[in-house]
């Protein structure tokens, strides 16, 4: 047993091996074991070993197996990155495991599509280590050439002896890809025809979908990122439609977890910059829908945004209600009402709108207001800022509004008087149809002087009537004297002699006199609905008797 190492891996694993064998093919292993002999120690302690405990078992078999062991496309990452952590070169053996592993890496150029992409998965656990060493550039240089041969990619190459060799040193690969429609290409590994994608139900005009879509789910989000920043299309450095809905088509392929912010970014960069042309409305807000929850940044979530407001009047209802989280909104509120809101606020500062797209919204926001109105947790504040978002020029009918508040006050039913007076101030009543208005008069949900203030309005609109009889007689007067003006004295006795005048004069007065009847008859009919609605609102109680307050 003297001659017996005790090497723990990575804090999980424990080895026994015999030192003569491990120390003629590791020098690494060699001096660390020189050193523990000097403090009379053998036990070795490896941490952060790529491939972990099956790498290191993969590497105490080749010792034990005098420096022989099969290298294939699954293992050949593991051994290259082990082979330079352990320091198994030439100058500790001449059947040293690095050179095997690059003399195997040689022939990288004549792999199957296949191989190349289950030697970069395998990457993954020891992706660092696997980038430090080279091989990761080299696998996805490799993939790279593998679509350009494959598809409308060109991939820019220097000049070179051969493919083999300008292959070989993939340092020589530049980031100059072109890319275009691949319907007509088809996998390297096979020649079925390519099946055209579904019809872009997200709003986005994609005709087709390349095959190495589906491929790529595979990997993780940390090689994704390698492979778009080997293309030069990370972050606000794409401009590529194909890069972009690859990024959205892996985002929404994906398990949810960490790790996807940079791709959901780069995703949003790319629908930014290329916008209405290759996005419509509805496609941006599924955009938003996808990357909502992987971390966007500020910054990035207000370009978003911004690109949504500023052609939200091409937006349907269903775009509008996305579902609220825990990172969206505090509230617990069903819908994210707040995103809206800021939508609202970008598409009423844009300088390009027009009075027909502003009317647009206002009916989309009318809609919207009915389907979060039933929400529980939606605050009276927040409501109301829906409401008051538009002008009131965006609305040519205030019924929409009406409606939302009936339902609200529905779902709301512990609410203040305060709060329901508040909620209705939004209301412009002069826009109400009568049948609306009427119904708000009925409703026992809304406070009485909101019912009075509401008919007044209508009545006010429909029959404008000056506060007092003398303030008639002088606008009519006046009316008189404009469509009659003075000429001369003859003239002027000549139309006061008129009987056709007398008519008209006398026509306008009993014009008024109907007005003035018509506006006492519905401060009656007030008079006895507010009568009715105190005696219902009467509390009884046995003893002592005792009623509510007085609203008036």
């Amino acid at each position: 047993m003297q001659d017996m190492l005790k090497i723990h891996v990575n804090g999980d694993y424990t080895f026994f091996l015999n030192q003569k064998i491990i120390t003629a093919y590791s020098g690494k292993i060699k001096k660390m074991m020189i050193k523990q002999n000097k403090i009379n120690n053998s036990v070795i302690r490896i941490d952060n070993f790529p491939g972990g405990v099956n790498g290191f078992e993969l590497i105490s078999r080749f010792c034990y197996n005098h420096g022989k062991t099969p290298i294939t496309p699954s293992n050949i990452s593991v051994l290259h990155c082990s082979a330079i952590f352990l320091e198994m070169n030439e100058k500790i053996s001449p059947y040293n495991l690095l050179q095997q592993t690059e003399t195997f890496l040689e022939g990288l150029f004549y792999w199957s599509w296949s191989d190349i992409l289950v030697s970069l998965k395998s990457c993954e656990l020891f992706i660092s280590s696997a980038e430090s060493s080279g091989i990761l550039e080299k696998l996805i240089s490799s993939l790279l050439v593998k679509i350009s041969q494959n598809s409308d990619i060109n991939v820019t190459t220097h000049s070179s002896s051969s493919p083999a060799s300008s292959y070989s040193s993939p340092d020589t690969v530049t980031t100059g890809f072109r890319f275009g429609s691949s319907s007509s290409k088809t996998t390297p590994d096979n020649s079925s025809a390519i099946k055209p994608a579904s019809s872009s139900s997200n709003g986005t005009t994609s005709t087709s979908k390349p095959w190495w879509f589906d491929e790529f789910t595979i990997l993780s989000p940390k090689i994704i990122e390698k492979i778009i920043k080997t293309m030069g299309f990370w972050r606000n450095d794409n401009n590529n439609l194909v890069i972009t809905k690859f990024l959205l088509h892996y985002l929404k392929a994906a398990k949810n977890g960490n790790g996807f912010s940079g791709i959901a970014e780069t995703v949003v960069y790319g629908v930014v910059s290329m916008g209405r042309k290759a996005f419509s409305c509805r496609g941006v807000f599924w955009v938003l829908r996808v990357v909502s929850g992987l971390g966007l940044s500020k910054n990035c979530r207000e370009e978003l945004e911004r690109l949504i407001g500023g052609m939200l009047e091409e937006a349907k209802l269903d775009d509008l209600l996305v579902p609220g989280t825990s990172t969206t909104n505090n509230s617990g509120d069903v819908y994210d009402v707040d995103l809206v809101l800021r939508l609202i606020r970008v598409f009423v500062m844009n300088d390009e709108i027009t009075i027909q797209k502003l009317k647009r919204v206002g009916r989309l926001i009318d809609k919207y207001m009915g389907e979060i109105s039933p929400d529980q947790n939606l605050k009276v504040a927040k409501f109301l800022a829906v409401a008051e978002s538009l002008p009131d020029c965006a609305r040519d009918c205030f019924d929409g509004v009406y409606r939302a508040i009936e339902i609200y006050l529905e779902a709301h039913p512990t609410l203040s008087v305060e709060e329901k007076s508040r909620l209705c101030k939004c209301l412009n009543y002069e826009k109400l149809t009568l049948e609306a208005c009427k119904d708000l008069a009925k409703n026992i949900r809304v406070p009485p002087r909101v019912s009075i203030q509401a008919l007044i309005s209508q009545q006010a609109s429909k029959f404008p009537i000056k506060t007092t009889l003398q303030d008639d007689l002088i606008q009519t007067e006046t009316q008189m004297m404009i469509l009659y003006p003075k000429k001369q004295a003859s003239d002027t006795e000549k139309f006061r002699e008129s009987t056709a005048e007398k008519d008209e004069l006398k026509l306008n007065l009993q014009r008024m006199q109907w007005r003035v009847m018509e506006l006492e008859k519905s401060c009656r009919e007030m008079k006895n609905q507010m009568s009715e609605i105190k005696m219902k609102n009467q509390v009884i109680i046995s003893s002592p008797v005792r009623t509510l307050t007085k609203l008036f």
